[in-house]
């Protein structure tokens, strides 16, 4: 050993470009490999799928569904539930946590919980939004803001519940809805922050500047929408009322 550290001194003394061109080689290795296990680690901590919306709209029942199969007695909690999605076809289970709505926890519960998402379902009311669009916007919009969430890149479905009432709105609807109201909220944070000179956590900059808001611009975060009714009658997991649902976290379980 003592031979090839001597070979390796004098190489490096000499200037021998072999010698440097090994150890340029090896030290890239090395960086790699920890980069790889570090990143793999972060990616075993992040197995949860993390259900997200305003009071009401309907998480808690989606979260009954999807861990229990089953209808449950839901009520206003100040509390996350927890529990387990099993995937058959890739033969696992995924964590899934229901996070409380109140506009005073869910903040602090986002910061608790953030770092494990795998995956994100913001739920909204299809039938209640018109008059709560500025409550939900706001809150996506602190989501979408988040630095740890901008970091992860979590995938994020924008999930429109309760398409079974009759005068609920459809995805493209309420996207429209959404992307005209963050376009506005963008504008007054963006002067609020100037004005104050904030470096807070979240004072990113959502979309693209000098155009209108739009979901698309949000690179690397994926969001997409999708519609459920999570009273439907069916229990099985291909019921059609949450087959958007089914659909998105089977790919990116």
């Amino acid at each position: 050993m003592d031979q090839y550290v001597n070979i390796v001194q004098k190489g490096i003394e000499n200037q021998d470009p072999l010698i440097i061109g090994v150890l340029v080689g090896v030290i890239v290795g090395l960086l790699t490999l920890i980069y790889l296990f570090v990143r793999s680690r972060s990616e075993n901590k992040r197995q949860g799928i993390l259900l997200l919306g305003i009071c009401d709209s309907g998480k808690t029942l989606i979260f009954s569904r999807l861990v229990h199969n089953d209808f449950k007695e839901t009520y206003t909690s100040i509390k996350a539930n927890t529990g387990e999605y099993a995937i058959p076809e890739k033969n696992k289970n995924l964590k899934v946590v229901d996070l409380p709505g109140h506009e005073r926890i869910r903040g602090q519960m986002l910061d608790e919980f953030k770092s494990l998402a795998r995956g994100i379902v913001f739920v909204i009311d299809s039938g209640t939004l018109q008059k709560e669009v500025k409550e939900v916007a706001e809150y996506l919009y602190t989501l979408l803001s988040d630095r740890t969430i901008a970091s992860n890149a979590p995938p994020i479905l924008i999930l429109c519940n309760k398409q079974d009432l009759t005068l609920s709105k459809g995805a493209k609807v309420i996207r429209n809805q959404l992307e005209k109201e963050m376009n506005t909220l963008r504008i007054t944070r963006a002067a609020a922050l100037q004005g104050v000179g904030d470096t807070g956590a979240n004072n990113a900059f959502l979309g693209k500047q000098g155009k209108d808001f739009d979901f698309m611009d949000l690179k690397p975060l994926k969001v997409e929408f999708g519609e459920c009714s999570a009273l439907g009658e069916g229990k099985s997991t291909e019921n059609p009322e949450l087959s958007d649902l089914y659909t998105w976290i089977n790919r990116v379980a």
